[in-house]
């Protein structure tokens, strides 16, 4: 059988994440919700999603397919539920399409958007699902523990340095090559995975649910609290908790994170802290590209969500709910706005269009630095996002 994860209209609220990614491609606990399907269904899955992330991102067609929905995280009894599905038969919940089994010839007419178009089939699962940003972190805690006993099953952890304070070991997997030394780590309340090249600088504190993920650097000192996720090459400091790091981004110094998403190829400057929690302690509003507005959370702790390529100067203070688009380079003193777009260049006093060819150079040489080319695909997918937003900065 030939599997494609697709996209829905649920893309919109992930903005600006889904602008570099098909909705699949997000990381939530220790692997991105893709990883986790091709473990699952043990083979490789390509996506249907956006016209210009088709070149990075190509579908594969076969005479039989399983197109499952990119927002929702596979459990034993959905699969269960997949695998008996017969031919033009889709899978819902709630009206919104799961699955559904498809001839390659009806998979460029189909509409993804309804249930109604062939015979539905109504899931006796309860399907967890990423519907907007703040579910990143929100899932985060569950997600590190369903993945976790899925990567370590029936393996063995390397075994953990004499110079390593552990609280509950048999909570704790190390994988070889990653390299502990001179840290405290309590998993008491959950997991901790730290993955092949990971590094641990001395002093630093780990409290589970952590996902430090492969060749990621926690440098010396930090503070890594429950539900959060490093993700691949990032290398991080300060204080962190329930956040999201993609890959490839740096928090290196001093500073604050909570409850917040970092894309890919991020950087926060020294002493970059953002603001979780209202002075008058009430919910969150964050922007929506959907609604084209601020939205209603109904979280009272709530960060920053930082897209692809976006990079901030030395003390950047974050708002609460801020959404910082992709490619933005912001920088100078005083709390920022909530709503920072794509390819925007300044401060709190103001913002200036951060022009295309200036944002690619930037890129190529971030990539550069990690060994990564920044090849053509790259370039036509920040060429399009430029265009798309272009509105936002034009306000």
């Amino acid at each position: 059988m030939n599997y494609i994860l697709f996209g829905d209209q649920t893309r919109n609220n992930l903005l600006p994440f889904t602008f570099t990614r098909p909705i699949s491609d997000i990381r939530v606990g220790i692997r991105t919700i893709r990883e986790k399907w091709e473990n699952a269904l043990n083979t490789k899955i390509s996506s249907l999603t956006e016209n210009y992330l088709n070149e990075k991102y190509p579908i594969v067609k076969k005479e039989d397919n399983i197109l499952i929905n990119g927002r929702f995280l596979p459990d034993q009894k959905l699969l269960k539920e997949i695998h008996e599905l017969k031919p033009n038969q889709t899978l819902v919940v709630d009206e919104t399409i799961i699955a559904l089994r498809l001839k390659a010839k009806d998979i460029d007419t189909f509409d993804f958007d309804s249930s109604e178009a062939v015979s539905p089939l109504i899931t006796s699962s309860k399907p967890t699902s990423i519907n907007n940003l703040w579910d990143i972190f929100v899932l985060n805690k569950k997600a590190i523990s369903d993945d976790f006993l899925a990567l370590t099953k029936d393996k063995k952890s390397k075994d953990i340095p004499s110079s390593v304070q552990v609280t509950k070991p048999e909570n704790v997997f190390i994988e070889e090559g990653a390299k502990v030394e001179n840290i405290i780590i309590n998993a008491s309340e959950g997991h901790v995975f730290i993955a092949k090249g990971a590094h641990i600088m001395d002093g630093s504190i780990i409290r589970g649910p952590v996902a430090i993920c492969e060749g990621a650097t926690v440098k010396s000192g930090a503070k890594i609290y429950g539900n959060t996720t490093i993700g691949p090459y990032s290398k991080v400091a300060g204080e962190i908790t329930d956040s999201v790091f993609f890959g490839y981004s740096n928090k290196a110094h001093d500073g604050f994170l909570g409850h917040s998403v970092i894309g890919e190829w991020c950087n926060l400057g020294a002493n970059t802290t953002t603001s979780n929690l209202k002075n008058n302690y009430e919910t969150v509003r964050i922007w929506n590209y959907n609604e084209n507005s601020f939205i209603e959370t109904g979280l009272q702790f709530c960060g920053t969500f930082m897209g692809d390529h976006s990079k901030c100067g030395i003390n950047t203070m974050f708002n609460t709910g801020t959404v910082v688009g992709v490619s933005a380079n912001i920088f100078g003193t005083g709390l920022m706005r909530n709503f920072i777009p794509s390819f925007t260049w300044g401060s709190a006093s103001g913002f200036t269009d951060f022009e295309l060819d200036k944002a690619t150079k930037l890129a190529e040489k971030v990539y550069k630095r990690r060994n990564k080319e920044f090849d053509k695909l790259d370039e036509n997918i920040l060429k399009s996002i430029y265009n798309q937003t272009f509105n936002y900065r034009k306000d």
